[in-house]
């Protein structure tokens, strides 16, 4: 491990805005779920980014809505790290980093404590025997539906024109509604999403994927009930 890495984790373990729980607190007493509101002191609506990287949406997302909580999911810490200092330094109140296997989602937050997720730029996970990996396959959209509000919307950023169809597809043949679907949010002039900021925050991922001309797609959508 880099001097650099290992620095970043241990400040990580002093950060007022970065919750590392083990494995076992996870899954059998996480302190935080269904208490999320007590941990902000508030009673504003919760935003997930998954897969957050250095947390440049948890981040930005914060600074343009400080009606909502937004907590950056990612298992690498050191790359967080970066979302969480310029959340402190700019004090930034609503804005959280939890260091944990998108997995174990569902034991980390209660049912209808979550308005809406964001899912930026995950591994497309393209082979078959790394279907169970993709974080829009069927048994992680059933995770998602556990703690969304019954009208939580889901937004999926990609550059993976595969996943991109992959959970089209998927979407349709299990009777979810979708709400914006597009291709080329960049290249076509024309495009003007509903969704705020969908074209202005970039992360560090996004800006390396489009400079070599990989087109980001999008989708929002929201999962039926059961």
């Amino acid at each position: 491990m880099g001097k650099n890495k290992a620095a970043r984790f241990r400040e990580n373990t002093i950060l007022p805005n970065v919750i590392q729980p083990t494995r076992d607190q996870a899954i059998n007493s996480f302190e935080h779920k269904g208490k999320w509101k007590e941990f902000f002191g508030n009673d504003n609506p919760i935003v997930l980014e998954l897969g957050c990287g250095k947390g440049e949406y948890s981040v930005g997302l914060a600074k343009a809505f400080p009606e909502k909580n937004f907590i950056g999911v990612d298992i690498k810490g050191a790359r967080f790290w970066f979302g969480a200092k310029e959340a402190i330094e700019g004090n930034l109140n609503n804005v959280a980093f939890l260091r944990t296997q998108i997995e174990l989602i569902d034991n980390l937050f209660a049912e209808n404590e979550v308005s809406e997720i964001w899912i930026t730029f995950p591994d497309p996970q393209i082979k078959y025997r790394r279907t169970k990996h993709r974080l829009t396959n069927p048994e992680f959209l059933a995770k998602y539906r556990q703690i969304l509000k019954k009208d939580g919307i889901i937004h999926l950023k990609t550059d993976s024109e595969y996943l991109h169809g992959y959970t089209l597809g998927l979407l349709q043949g299990l009777g979810h509604e979708i709400l914006t679907a597009h291709h080329d949010i960049y290249g076509a002039a024309e495009y003007q999403p509903d969704t705020p900021l969908l074209k202005d925050i970039r992360t560090y991922y996004e800006e390396l994927f489009s400079s070599k001309g990989k087109t980001i797609t999008y989708i929002k959508f929201k999962l039926k009930n059961e």
